[in-house]
């Protein structure tokens, strides 16, 4: 079933992009100064978003698919775990993510390192979300 299987691609790609973020980016930028690590993140965060919030949402419509195909549950179980990455962005991240882009790189100090911290920890949930769909799809897959 081929739109399992693009559903399993999807999920592992975000998986992929949201651990790259946790491993090596955001380490990266930490050593940059506050206004250095402020800048780099408004750069990244809105081509990630957009590439994460459209990978979610592929990978969520093809789950709806491929369930629907099979009446197979693990693809609908995986299709709300990697589309569980939107409200738990909107309702959750968010706020630090507002607050960050509000915030001139000039007068980047401590609070905006401290916000830096706050969301890699956060969005280390959307890299879970993004395995627990990947395992999710794999399982069906692989039968």
């Amino acid at each position: 079933m081929i739109a399992g299987q693009l559903a399993l691609v999807t999920a592992a790609l975000f998986a992929g992009a949201a651990l790259y973020i946790n491993i090596a980016e955001q380490p990266a930028r930490m050593k940059l100064d506050d206004r250095s690590l402020l800048v780099e993140w408004k750069l990244a965060y809105r081509r990630g978003f957009a590439m994460q919030a459209s990978l979610a949402m592929i990978g969520f419509i093809l789950g709806i698919v491929a369930w629907l195909q099979s009446a197979d549950w693990l693809w609908l179980a995986g299709a709300i775990v990697l589309v569980a990455n939107w409200p738990f962005t909107m309702l959750v991240i968010m706020p630090t993510n507002k607050t960050l882009m509000a915030t001139d790189p000039a007068n980047a100090g401590p609070e905006a390192r401290h916000l830096m911290i706050k969301w890699a920890g956060l969005h280390a949930v959307r890299t879970v979300l993004g395995f627990g769909a990947t395992l999710l799809f794999l399982a069906p897959a692989l039968r």
